[in-house]
């Protein structure tokens, strides 16, 4: 069975596995949609830890971090999941529908939810349009780098 918690990012171990994570599955998608400057592959662990997102992590059994997904209430009502990630030996497993779903119902309150990915991240794509989001639009955010945004109602 696999454990949801929140992480604290001022444990520097808890902080030190979420950056190795992040740089793990940022890389990936950086492959697949052809471009190296996501905001997450830049950052350092010390930008992390100063980071005002609400960070939660999937452990499997034996404690090792699978996944994580941070989420951020920028207007009231509307929470952006502003990064999710899964550890590549654990792809396909359900652990991002997993988090996602922990999201839906911790922030039940919420009358909608934002995510956005890279165009031609396929997979990412995929786990939103399958959790009920909806594109809404896309931008262009470097040259021949297209992001799309989805919306997904929450319980009102």
């Amino acid at each position: 069975m696999d454990t949801i918690i929140k992480l604290d990012l001022q444990d520097a171990f808890t902080l030190s596995e979420l950056w190795s994570l992040q740089h793990k599955a940022y890389r990936l998608e950086a492959e697949l949609i052809g471009f190296n400057e996501i905001p997450p592959l830049l950052e350092t662990r010390d930008m992390l830890a100063g980071s005002t997102e609400e960070f939660y992590g999937c452990f499997d059994d034996s404690g090792d971090l699978m996944g994580a997904v941070a989420v951020l209430e920028e207007s009231p009502g509307k929470l952006t999941v502003t990064r999710m990630m899964v550890h590549p030996d654990h792809f396909r497993k359900g652990v991002a529908g997993g988090l996602l779903e922990f999201i839906f119902e911790h922030y039940s309150r919420m009358a909608q939810f934002i995510v956005s990915t890279g165009k031609l991240n396929v997979p990412a794509v995929t786990l939103y349009t399958k959790h009920g989001f909806i594109p809404a639009g896309i931008e262009e955010v470097a040259p021949g780098v297209e992001l799309i945004e989805f919306y997904r109602s929450g319980k009102l």
